[in-house]
């Protein structure tokens, strides 16, 4: 089996590319963590919201 790489500091700078390949996969999976957790924080506050106008209904 031929590797692309010869050491592990190779393939961490990849010819110079490194940091801009690195940086783009940290940025893309920020962004998708993001687009899971937003929603379900979003989710968690609205059924706190609506129990709790539910609660004030129900004592008026």
């Amino acid at each position: 089996m031929n590797f692309q790489f010869e050491s592990l500091d190779a393939f961490l700078t990849m010819n110079g590319h490194g940091p801009y390949v690195w940086a783009c996969y940290a940025i893309t999976f920020t962004v998708l963590i993001c687009l899971v957790v937003n929603p379900l924080l979003q989710k968690k506050t609205f059924l706190k919201q609506q129990k709790k106008m539910a609660q004030l209904q129900k004592n008026s």
